[in-house]
């Protein structure tokens, strides 16, 4: 056999592999088109948020999903930029009269990467977050306090059970992280250079330019190495690197894409080495080989090239014990993590990686005859769907002007963007905001101007039918239990009970079944709009606003101090129950009972989020029907659920108790 032969045969086997890796990725992380709708589409979820005038933050998604990786078990990051807060560099960018709130950045030599935040102006504008309290007293000023500022944070919210990791609070199942912060339009001095410094082609100007015009964000955590530090707080380029991310190309995404594989399905598999990087090093480690290198070497059949050239990066860095923030080369991000403790089994376990490597530990499946076959699905609009569907949710605005706002936006951006796909997500935030809508508008059964105010709910209460395939048809039964059609209320019951199926995709949820994904398959089409796939085979949980004007007269003290959210077949059996009260038919009211007791005990595997409320109205539901003892025993349940605690248990409980 030839020498030439055996070569040829070698580059041949290592460019199928190379070419059967890249139809995995594609498979994995989507297409092009796929990963820039995912961009676009969390960029018009932000949008259509922030139209909300009275909140006192404007929120920006942050991290994989937001940059169009959706990866299996990606966590959702929020970012909530407090509004009413001015932090500056100089106090020469002060200017006079000061209406805000005034912090001034004061970067620690020590500590790169890290500020101090100084009171240097207290304005006229409200804001709950910070007072004179939670700051500390040093003799160059009044410094903000972290813990201060969390705890803040965290005491209105005790009912929703969060955790701090790191400057994030996460919810009970740690698959929500948000962060409060402050917003600079400043560039802290020493990352300045980071404009001007030598690279190849990338990043492209546009970005720089966005970047420098946007500043920088300050979130609350010290360094690893200070952990009673209490006024240091890190300076966060997320926006920046969000748009960095957007700026890559294909093959940019794809090794940032198989980077975060290779560290979910390889290197954390080693015990000794698991935890000591995040993806967050990588991305960074890929930032600066797409900085030094010419953009023309990320292209598809240099893939695996370029994945390579990060890990031998990394690896330099691991055995230096140093990682160099890209906007603050100084700042080094492996302090407190990686040291010369761990860092040779972490070089051990990252010279072992390879494409052979990578194959059968990313893609288990692997077999030498894949090699030759087409690996690319038909079906990538199933896997964009789904990455819709796990972050659909939108904040509830509960002031009609935002919302008339919001509905506004939305319906211009329905007539402005040319992707189909995006102009149906934006149609589902049209329908989502006219549900809130219909909750806004005065109680529908106060005489005055009934024709006209009944109108206007059944427009917006018929466009938020458009959400899913019952919540909407759940407030339209809501309208007509408060405006006594208990009838009526009974004939949509029964139908929103007919789709409610286990099969179905319930939105919001991460975690969907094999069955249900099988079942969505088989009941949409490519060709079929994303909104008639959603009315078909998706359900979502109701929510009831606070204060809103639908909630049943028996629940307003539900919805006296905060919004709930309920199960869809929940919510339609505690209607179907209050129904048969007032019509005085004792038997299906006490068959009505045992079916939302039954939901209720199925809710412990389905939605355990959301037990709490369900319980609350459960026991509720048993003091209507006489049965006080199991009522109390409900709002004692409610009260011990993990994740969201339904604030009215408590005092259902304890009028309960007056009562006995």
């Amino acid at each position: 056999m030839s020498l030439f032969y055996i070569e040829y045969r070698r580059w041949n086997t290592d460019y199928l592999k190379g070419k059967y890796l890249y139809r995995c990725l594609v498979n994995t992380l989507g297409t092009e088109k796929d990963i820039r709708k995912k961009q676009q589409l969390f960029i018009m979820k932000d949008m259509v948020i922030n139209t909300n005038l009275s909140c006192t933050s404007i929120i920006i998604s942050s991290g994989s999903s937001a940059e169009g990786l959706d990866l299996p078990d990606s966590d959702r990051d929020v970012m909530y930029v407090i509004k009413h807060v001015d932090v500056i560099r100089d106090v020469r960018n002060i200017k006079h009269p000061v209406q805000r709130t005034t912090l001034l950045m004061e970067t620690d030599n020590d500590h790169p990467g890290f500020t101090r935040l100084r009171l240097v102006a207290g304005g006229d504008g409200e804001t709950r977050f910070i007072t004179l309290k939670h700051f500390e007293s040093s003799k160059n000023g009044l410094y903000l306090s972290v813990n201060e500022f969390v705890n803040n944070l965290k005491r209105p919210l005790a009912y929703l059970q969060l955790s701090s990791h790191g400057p994030c609070l996460s919810d009970k199942g740690q698959n929500l992280d948000t962060v409060h912060c402050f917003h600079s339009r400043y560039l802290p001095f020493n990352a300045m250079a980071w404009a001007s410094r030598y690279r190849q082609q990338w990043p492209p100007n546009f970005a720089i330019d966005k970047i420098i015009e946007y500043g920088c964000l300050l979130v609350p955590i010290g360094p690893r190495t200070m952990p009673d530090c209490n006024v240091q707080w890190r300076v966060s380029f997320s926006v920046a690197e969000k748009q960095l991310v957007y700026s890559f190309n294909y093959t940019q995404l794809l090794c940032y894409g198989l980077l975060k594989l290779t560290l979910k399905h390889i290197i954390n598999k080693h015990k000794r080495v698991e935890g000591l990087l995040c993806s967050y090093f990588l991305k960074t480690v890929l930032f600066w080989v797409s900085e030094e290198e010419d953009i023309d070497t990320f292209q598809f059949p240099k893939l695996f090239y370029c994945f390579t050239k990060c890990i031998k990066k990394l690896i330099v860095w691991v055995n230096q014990c140093f990682c160099p923030n890209y906007f603050i080369p100084e700042h080094n991000m492996f302090q407190g993590k990686i040291c010369s403790d761990n860092n040779i089994i972490l070089i051990q376990v990252l010279e072992t990686l390879d494409i052979d490597g990578l194959i059968r530990n990313v893609y288990s499946h692997y077999n030498e005859k894949y090699l030759l076959l087409d690996t690319i699905k038909d079906s990538s609009f199933i896997m964009l769907d789904f990455s819709f569907y796990r972050i659909c949710d939108l904040a509830p605005i509960t002031d009609m002007s935002s919302c008339i706002e919001t509905l506004l936006l939305t319906n211009i951006l329905i007539n402005s963007k040319s992707s189909i796909f995006i102009n149906d997500v934006c149609k589902y935030f049209y329908a989502d905001m006219s549900q809130n809508a219909a909750q806004l508008l005065p109680t529908p059964n106060i005489p005055t101007e009934r024709y006209n105010k009944h109108k206007r709910y059944h427009r917006h209460l018929q466009d938020g039918t458009y959400t899913d395939a019952v919540s909407g048809w759940l407030l339209y039964a809501s309208f007509y239990y408060v405006t006594g059609q208990f009838n009526v209320v009974l004939i949509l019951i029964d139908y929103v009970l007919s789709r409610c199926s286990s099969d179905m995709i319930i939105l919001g949820s991460g975690n969907h079944t094999e069955g249900q994904i099988n079942n969505y398959r088989n009941h949409v089409h490519s060709t079929m709009s994303l909104n008639d796939k959603m009315r078909i085979a998706t359900i979502r949980p109701v929510v009831y606003l606070k204060n809103s004007s639908l909630i049943p007269g028996e629940l307003q003290l539900e919805v006296k101090e905060q919004d709930i959210t309920l199960p869809s077949n929940f919510m339609s059996h505690c209607l179907r129950f209050l129904c048969y009260h007032h019509l005085n038919d004792i038997f299906n009211r006490e068959n009505s009972l045992r079916d939302l007791y039954s939901t209720v005990k199925d809710m412990n595997y389905t939605m355990p989020c959301l037990l709490s409320y369900s319980r609350t109205i459960l026991g509720v539901c048993y003091e209507i029907s006489g049965d006080k003892d199991a009522a109390y025993q409900c709002y004692d349940d409610a009260l011990n659920c993990d994740g969201f605690i339904c604030l009215s248990a408590i005092r259902r409980k304890s009028m309960l108790f007056s009562s006995s």
